[in-house]
């Protein structure tokens, strides 16, 4: 038997995703040692248990029919046993199904294909009677009413469910109706709050961003969007913004160069090729061409190379940190970094909210540019002020995560102990 986690993939460029993942499947782990853990990927392949336990397989979204690893020849496999397919029988195996939708997409707002992608795991484990256990993550918005009531379904049928996020939970009360149980459905947080930080190799780093980050000297974090700053135009037309993200994010560095003789590091999140919209480096490379010749040194780029543990080892060791990606943010967060978001999406006012740390959400959705700026230059100035709201908001936020994975655990541990008590009695 194995605990499968779905949708936190370890194999996409997104930080975010992944710090998903590797949360959840550490924290299960930790509580859970007999039970190995399997990532369910975007690969076509299968991988043994690693140092941790923690082993992954394909299981993905793909007209490629051919392929093993497709929800089309899983499900084919699941009528047809022959010939064998090592992800049918991998995923028979389970003994729940934690499903996390990427964080944020138990939604229909990327459209149908994303949509039936995303839950591809959840309708399994339903069809073939997996308990399936949403993890914390944000529900809806729907704006389709047949998608809706498809999600109503597929909330109905879990053995448990968490939300990420108090907004979130009333999404999910709706969801359910009257099969609400408070004993089954429950508000948590981020799972991504217990992420371990990760000190990289000293070769991965820069000579002089090295210096920076291992001799204490003064070190501010930034993390620019790429799917923002590449496309403005869309940012402007999807998201409604009210401010110029290019010229925001520019000031906003050249800004902190100036006010002190700290280092800025920036610090990409997700790591798509340059060329693609969603780049942050592409992102990072514009901005440093930008600010190179006034930087005088003091600007530094993280290497892409850098994992998501070894990505928030570094934001640990920033004295403040902005961001707009919001698992970058949270890899701040959790590490006591006074930290401020510049957020077009209200899942981020939520976390900061519950870190006590609402102030610090600017939304450039209703502030224009030189009012995003401003807002972000009176949160730099007050981040020690708010870095003592953090300190008292952070302890309780780190408990609830613990907590939840220690209920979820229970579950499973409850789950495991039946199905043994099941093959027993067959036995016997």
């Amino acid at each position: 038997m194995h605990i499968g986690v779905f949708g936190a993939a370890p194999d996409t460029s997104n930080h975010g995703v992944t710090a998903l993942g590797r949360s959840s499947a550490v924290s299960l782990r930790s509580r859970l040692p007999d039970l190995p853990v399997v990532l369910f990927d975007n690969s076509s392949t299968s991988a043994a248990p690693d140092h941790d336990g923690i082993g992954r397989c394909g299981a993905r979204t793909s007209r490629r029919v051919w392929d093993a690893h497709t929800w089309a020849r899983i499900r084919l496999a699941m009528r047809v046993p022959f010939p064998p397919n090592p992800a049918a029988s991998l995923l028979k195996r389970a003994i729940a199904f934690c499903d996390i939708s990427g964080g944020d997409s138990f939604t229909d707002l990327y459209g149908p294909w994303r949509y039936l992608s995303i839950n591809q795991p959840k309708n399994f484990a339903l069809k073939h009677r997996i308990p399936l256990i949403l993890l914390p993550q944000t529900y809806g918005p729907f704006q389709d009413s047949a998608l809706r009531d498809d999600a109503s379904r597929l909330c109905r049928g879990a053995a448990r469910a968490w939300a990420r996020d108090a907004r979130s939970f009333e999404i999910l009360k709706d969801l359910l109706g009257d099969a609400f149980d408070p004993e089954k459905h429950k508000l948590g947080v981020d799972v991504a709050f217990l992420l371990p930080k990760a000190e990289p190799p000293e070769e991965a780093l820069p000579d002089a961003l090295l210096a920076a980050v291992t001799n204490g000297l003064p070190l501010i974090g930034v993390n620019i969007s790429g799917l923002i700053y590449n496309d403005p135009a869309a940012a402007r037309d999807r998201y409604g913004f009210k401010a110029d993200y290019r010229e925001l994010a520019v000031a906003l560095v050249r800004w902190l160069l100036e006010q002190d003789d700290g280092d800025v590091v920036l610090v990409p999140h997700v790591l798509a090729p340059r060329g693609l919209a969603e780049s942050d480096p592409a992102a990072n490379d514009a901005v440093v061409r930008e600010l190179a010749a006034m930087a005088g040194g003091r600007l530094h780029v993280l290497p892409p190379t850098l994992d998501a543990s070894q990505t928030k080892w570094v934001i640990s060791r920033c004295s403040w940190f902005c961001g707009t990606r919001m698992h970058a943010t949270i890899a701040a967060l959790s590490s006591g970094v006074s930290t401020a978001t510049t957020s077009y999406s209200d899942k981020a006012r939520g976390v900061f909210e519950g870190c006590g740390m609402g102030e610090a959400v600017i939304d450039p959705r209703r502030l224009d540019t030189h009012a995003s700026l401003e807002a972000i230059q009176s949160v730099y100035l007050r981040r020690q002020e708010l870095g003592q709201e953090l300190a008292r908001g952070l302890p309780p936020v780190l408990r609830t995560a613990e907590w939840q994975m220690d209920e979820i655990a229970e579950c499973i541990r409850g789950l495991a102990a039946a199905c043994e008590a099941s093959s027993a009695a067959g036995r016997g």
